[in-house]
């Protein structure tokens, strides 16, 4: 049967994601996975959580596995607010932070809307966004704030001169994921101001924000407006990613309607998780076991540029990220990494293709892509162990001379 004829016209706009795919291909553990944006499997606190979930249920017995409140459990919501110093009534729980990514774009974008980010951003927010219909625009990283906020003001005077109307900004400020790079207090300062004068909202992403290696905090945008900012934050980069738990700041006005759209949605976010992750983190767990996690992914970043130093050959740069989980890779131009894929999985290495992540990527899916950024590759430091890491980085710094090497021999 054909079942196309019963689908809803949003379905056109569905975008799957390649990197997901390349997991259902294949089994990560067998390859040098520089691919997925996973967290060590060392990093999560086994004993600890069960000692915590323990706890959790001589603490709370059934009600740990009852039904919860839409706005998340009281207990989570307070610890969370210690925390970060944010009013209980502009806290939401949501079901993993790429859930409060994709309620926002329910709640605030209709179809043909505008919604403007950086190039290259965040793949799973692009499908959300795509999959509202919504129309996006990146705007290339410039290296003054000078630049950064005419870049900016251009491509918003663009829009509003075709008769578009822009809704929402989505933006990675810290460690961004693929480029690993982060916002400078002017460039935050300069898209608040934006956003004040053009009647904008912004969604600041922030799952990697407590995962910073080196150089000082910089303030979240949410702090600069926090009632033209929703702030999502995630537990799946400082705890354990299968809980599937994240938050959200913003404005009660906001959350109202979001509250609203999320029961339809799942009604709660998951009621033991929540009181797990509440015990976790006021029994000062969380911030030991944070800890250890940064000491580790810095140490395995620091072998990653390493041996990129190393190995690589000239014409080849990346990022330097200051945390996270990963770093961008820019080799010479004509260098398709999208064709290169196939060669480095057979020879047991994986990546992600960097055009992927550009906006071009997303509108253009269904009429033959785009090839910005096709020289391009984000690459995770945190998943494999160190002796792996380094393996699986001259694996792929061998493969890539040979390719530079064959292609300038030709």
């Amino acid at each position: 049967m054909d079942y196309a004829r019963f689908f809803s016209e949003d379905t056109a706009s569905f975008v799957s994601s390649p990197t997901r795919e390349i997991f259902k291909k294949v089994d990560i553990n067998s390859i040098y996975s520089l691919s997925g944006g996973y967290p060590a499997p060392e990093a999560f606190p086994i004993s600890a959580m069960g000692e915590t979930m323990q706890e959790v249920l001589s603490k709370y017995g059934p009600k740990a596995f009852q039904y919860g409140g839409t706005q998340g459990v009281e207990e989570l919501r307070r610890a969370i607010s210690a925390r970060f110093g944010e009013p209980v009534e502009r806290i939401q729980i949501t079901t993993s932070s790429q859930q409060g990514i994709d309620v926002c774009a329910r709640v605030l974008v209709d179809p043909g809307d505008v919604v403007l980010t950086s190039n290259p951003t965040y793949l799973g927010a692009l499908q959300s966004f795509k999959s509202y219909r919504a129309k996006m625009v990146g705007v290339e990283p410039e290296p003054t704030p000078e630049a950064f906020r005419a870049a900016y003001v251009k491509a918003i005077e663009e829009i509003r001169a075709e008769g578009r109307r822009l809704k929402l900004l989505y933006i990675i400020p810290d460690f961004q994921n693929p480029s690993g790079e982060t916002l400078t207090l002017d460039e935050r300062k300069i898209l608040a101001s934006l956003a004040e004068e053009y009647d904008f909202l912004i969604l600041e992403d922030c799952p990697y924000k407590e995962l910073r290696y080196e150089g000082e905090s910089v303030r979240s945008i949410y702090s600069l407006a926090p009632d033209r900012v929703i702030h999502l934050g995630s537990f799946s980069k400082i705890m354990c990613p299968g809980f599937r738990l994240g938050w959200m700041f913003a404005n009660p006005g906001i959350l109202h309607q979001i509250y609203v759209c999320k029961q339809a949605l799942d009604l709660c976010p998951p009621v033991f998780d929540q009181y797990l992750a509440a015990e976790f983190m006021t029994s000062g767990r969380l911030d030991e076991n944070l800890r250890k996690s940064i000491d580790m992914y810095r140490m395995k970043r620091d072998i990653m540029l390493a041996e990129l130093e190393k190995n690589m050959p000239e014409g080849v740069r990346w990022t330097h990220p200051e945390g996270g989980l990963f770093l961008f890779l820019t080799l010479p131009e004509g260098f398709d990494s999208m064709a290169f894929y196939d060669t480095a999985l057979s020879a047991g290495v994986a990546y992600v293709a960097g055009n992927m992540f550009f906006t071009d990527f997303v509108e253009g899916i269904h009429n033959g892509g785009s090839r910005r950024g096709l020289n391009t590759m984000r690459l995770n430091f945190s998943f494999m162990t160190p002796e792996r890491l380094r393996e699986g980085v001259r694996l792929l710094c061998r493969l890539v001379r040979e390719k530079i090497e064959n292609t300038e021999g030709q």
